[in-house]
């Protein structure tokens, strides 16, 4: 079991910046791959970022590309999201998901660990 737990959320004005984390427990956390998906309101959930156990590889969705770095520190065992030049299309539920492999870092179904989720919230 790998149990998740996301910060850093919270109300932001457009053009500003926040720093997601999320602390992750139970099994070794250097062993798996982590990812970044969003959801807002009505709408489906939506890969944001990605990072391979070793931080390597990392992934980004096209609309966070160049905005948005995911990062970990294995030490910690916490998995970071930097987000600059936010936009109100970025409010919505931010979870970090845990994976064993990384054959579809896009993909939810790949996750099997989720966190709680923490709200951002974007104003124009």
């Amino acid at each position: 079991q790998v149990q998740l737990v996301e910060s850093g959320g919270g109300l932001v004005q457009a053009g500003g910046s926040l720093r997601l984390s999320c602390a992750a427990s139970g099994r070794t956390f250097s062993g798996y791959a982590m990812g970044w998906f969003r959801q807002a309101p009505g709408k489906e959930r939506e890969f944001v970022a990605a990072i391979s156990w070793s931080g390597d590889s990392k992934y980004y969705a096209d609309s966070v590309k160049g905005r948005f770095t995911i990062s970990r520190d294995n030490a910690k065992n916490t998995v970071y999201l930097q987000m600059n030049s936010l936009k109100p299309e970025d409010t919505a539920v931010y979870y970090c998901a845990a994976a064993r492999g990384m054959g579809r870092p896009t993909s939810p179904v790949e996750y099997g660990y989720w966190g709680q989720g923490t709200q951002v919230t974007v104003s124009s």
